[in-house]
């Protein structure tokens, strides 16, 4: 390149990462043609095709690649240092972005942020919700929320959220016309509802334990969601029986409105964690969010 221009490598990297323009020009708000003239334009300079363009898919070339490998992580260091030093003022300030399911974000994320925020008003946050098991690195998010055996071994991992339990729902109505399960295997009788996950593009297994005894139960039912919220009110209006965490049924167990079965099989585990790179911890305003975050048994 005759003159260094980072905006443009910057656009390139988002777009490669996202393999999508629309979701890179709204990811750097800007028009999908001006992104695309400007990713034209920095081909040209460098002489050699990067991305490699169909009606359906963006994904980089050999070239592309090889750049994105060795110069994204440059670029990321360099932004990572220059939002450290934009913190070193009097008061802390910058942006976190967090990737989180949705349970996680309601139950633990939630309740602490609004005091997070008033105390410090120069800090950003940004919550995505998300189901699938995302590359916080590729997807440049400073942290994602976790269950505490999901968390991979290079990640630093601290814990946010008591032990949780997932409970097995359904309504009066609809167990007025059949027997409630007496065991996880007669789930298979049973109409369930599923929950899609983005991932692997499967649902999400039913998970059991009793006196040692571990089940995994791939159930089967008429609906499907990829949220827990939709799951519930379909449960509540009678449509088949849930899998979601306690905190979500509790009071609608309490008055009568949902019953839960298997009981004794939905034992408690450990709950979220957040999980981030070890690099992440230089960030002063990042260290504040994971100390009013922090879990304390």
């Amino acid at each position: 390149m005759a003159s260094g221009n980072f905006n443009d490598l910057l656009a390139f990297i988002t777009v490669a990462r996202a393999r999508s323009f629309t979701k890179a020009a709204a990811q750097l708000g800007v028009s999908q043609s001006a992104l695309s003239h400007t990713i034209r334009g920095l081909e040209t300079r460098l002489g050699i095709r990067l991305l490699a363009r169909t009606t359906r898919s963006v994904s980089p070339t050999e070239a592309g690649e090889r750049l994105l490998l060795t110069v994204a992580p440059r670029l990321d260091e360099i932004e990572a240092e220059l939002a450290s030093l934009s913190e070193l003022g009097d008061k802390p300030a910058g942006q976190i972005r967090i990737t989180s399911a949705e349970h996680a974000a309601d139950s633990v994320l939630w309740p602490r942020l609004p005091k997070f925020l008033q105390d410090y008003p120069d800090i950003k946050v940004e919550i995505s919700i998300d189901y699938g098991m995302t590359d916080i690195v590729a997807q440049r998010y400073h942290a994602g929320v976790r269950l505490g055996d999901q968390v991979e071994k290079d990640m630093v991992a601290v814990r946010i959220g008591p032990d949780l339990r997932v409970l097995v729902v359904g309504s009066p109505a609809y167990f007025a016309n059949r027997p409630p399960p007496k065991t996880p295997q007669e789930l298979s009788a049973h109409n369930c509802i599923n929950l899609r996950l983005p991932t692997h593009d499967s649902f999400l297994a039913w998970e059991f334990e009793n006196q040692g005894q571990v089940l995994r139960a791939h159930v089967q039912g008429q609906l499907a969601f990829n949220m827990g919220s939709p799951i519930l009110r379909a449960a509540l209006a009678g449509c088949g029986l849930a899998y979601l965490p306690e905190d979500m049924v509790r009071t609608h167990i309490d008055s009568g409105h949902l019953v839960s079965v298997l009981a004794e099989w939905c034992q408690p585990f450990p709950g979220y964690h957040l999980y981030f790179p070890t690099r992440r911890q230089t960030s002063p305003a990042f260290k504040l969010f994971v100390d009013a975050l922090r879990h304390s048994l």
